[in-house]
């Protein structure tokens, strides 16, 4: 019997190369959150070095742990895991409120750490809840992690500062666009290896355009270390406190649910659908990954949705792709010259190949809301409240500003918002009682009821 093509070992060229791809695809979301940490504690160039370093590394691990996987530990799916940025706004909070800056960084990890334990404790009791996800909550929440998105390769587009003079500068704007054209160019007209590589391709003709325009950067590669290793607490000892621990045990709960939405979209884009066991092992894989970070300095870990977007665009379903990718940030982190290679690519390039990705992420969970019979009014509801609910934090960030700080975490994450939303509309309408209607009952959620009356009555006599 053929393996399935999660578990298919491709050429050593090819996984090398789109494992790659899965690294550049994630690089700028699992260094933003340590320079965003490191830049309000008032960390110095080489200490932000070491931090960025520190979370490639610990990601990596974690990757590893989640594609390959140990015992029940893994969801053994094409599953990159790296820093969450639900994390950032807690973590800067704790800075804020340390009287001592270098105190905030042990605080943080301590808080992780039992963060971590407590929600590889509850793992399998959380993963229950998938019986609630039918394609109706999944192609939902796929399309809201594919929109949520959006907005990061718009920002990218623009450039990597709001700040700077050249912030949404028609040369950042147009290197996007090239960047792009590029990318749907190489997926049109080729076929094969190059087509499946397209995403990598695209960036590195994005930087090699972008050379002229003096926005590349080639300082960090000639300024970093060939060597170097996340020395265990080097920040210090960990430290307990309990309102940084409530704090990022909010966090991992968002993480975690987060995650459970993203291995059913995987599940469903690789052919192999995430069952209870499966969601189990994959947020055991998360919840460890994270308890153990902060040993070698890094932050907590979750599921990158973008590379979602990735595997459902090249069609390249193996794990071992992701865990290639994964021994990549390894070898980043060990060093910090090779990480800085990626470092290089300018951020409005990411942002074009930015919008493929997270645009096929939605359009996977478009396709999986086609197969959710939305020819139920019922279903039909749930998706559009659902969607309008999650989008709110794109469409309005400051919708949530009055509400307290420790709700903003779960309130600011559309993903979040809209799955819990989905889930519980789900149950009421699906699960809840017998008053549920049929599919011919109602063609339209707008359907005025004294129409509804007159179609059912016949039946009735």
């Amino acid at each position: 019997m053929a393996d399935h093509p999660v578990d298919e070992k491709l050429p050593p060229l090819k996984m090398a190369t789109t494992g790659l791809q899965h690294v550049a695809a994630m690089y700028a979301g699992v260094v933003a959150p340590p320079l965003i940490v490191g830049a309000a504690i008032g960390l110095t160039g080489t200490e932000l070095t070491f931090l960025t370093g520190a979370c490639l590394f610990t990601a990596g691990l974690a990757t590893l742990l989640q594609t390959l996987g140990v015992w029940r530990i893994g969801a053994r799916l094409p599953f990159v895991n790296g820093v969450t940025f639900a994390g950032v706004a807690p973590m800067t909070a704790i800075v804020v409120s340390t009287d001592d800056r270098n105190d905030a960084l042990p605080v943080i990890f301590g808080a992780v750490i039992v963060a971590g334990l407590l929600g590889f404790l509850a793992a399998p009791f959380f993963s229950k809840a998938v019986r609630f996800f039918p394609p109706v909550v999944t192609g939902t929440v796929i399309t809201l992690i594919g929109v949520s998105l959006l907005p990061v390769a718009f920002g990218w587009a623009q450039g990597p500062s709001p700040t700077a003079d050249d912030y949404g500068s028609a040369t950042n704007l147009g290197l996007a666009a090239a960047t792009l054209v590029v990318v749907l160019l190489l997926r049109r007209f080729t076929r094969g290896f190059v087509k499946q590589i397209a995403v990598l391709l695209g960036l590195v003709a994005g930087t090699l355009l972008a050379i002229p325009f003096g926005v590349t950067d080639f300082s960090p590669v000639a300024d970093a270390d060939v060597v170097g290793f996340p020395t265990p607490f080097h920040f210090g000892a960990p430290q307990f406190q309990l309102a940084a621990i409530v704090s990022l045990c909010v966090v991992m709960v968002v993480s975690m649910t987060e995650s459970t939405a993203d291995m059913l979209a995987l599940g469903e884009i690789v052919g192999r659908p995430a069952d209870e066991r499966t969601i189990a092992a994959g947020l055991r894989a998360d919840t460890l990954g994270s308890a153990l970070s902060p040993l070698f300095n890094g932050f907590m870990c979750s599921a990158f949705a973008q590379n979602i977007g990735l595997v459902a665009m090249t069609r390249i379903r193996s794990r071992y792709v992701v865990a290639t990718g994964g021994g990549f940030l390894v070898l980043m982190g060990l060093c910090p010259m090779a990480a800085s290679l990626i470092a290089v690519v300018p951020r409005p390039v990411l942002g074009g190949a930015g919008v493929v990705l997270f645009g096929s992420v939605a359009a996977s969970g478009i396709q999986t809301l086609v197969r959710a019979g939305l020819e139920k009014d019922n279903n039909v509801l749930i998706v559009a409240v659902s969607l309008a609910v999650g989008i709110i934090p794109v469409s309005a960030p400051e919708f949530y500003h009055s509400a307290p700080e420790t709700a903003r975490i779960v309130l600011d994450s559309g993903i979040s918002t809209g799955c819990v939303v989905a889930v519980l509309l789900n149950f009421v309408f699906n699960h809840l009682g017998d008053g549920r209607r049929e599919a011919a009952d109602v063609t339209h959620p707008m359907e005025p009821a004294e129409e509804l009356t007159d179609v059912k009555a016949p039946a009735a006599s």
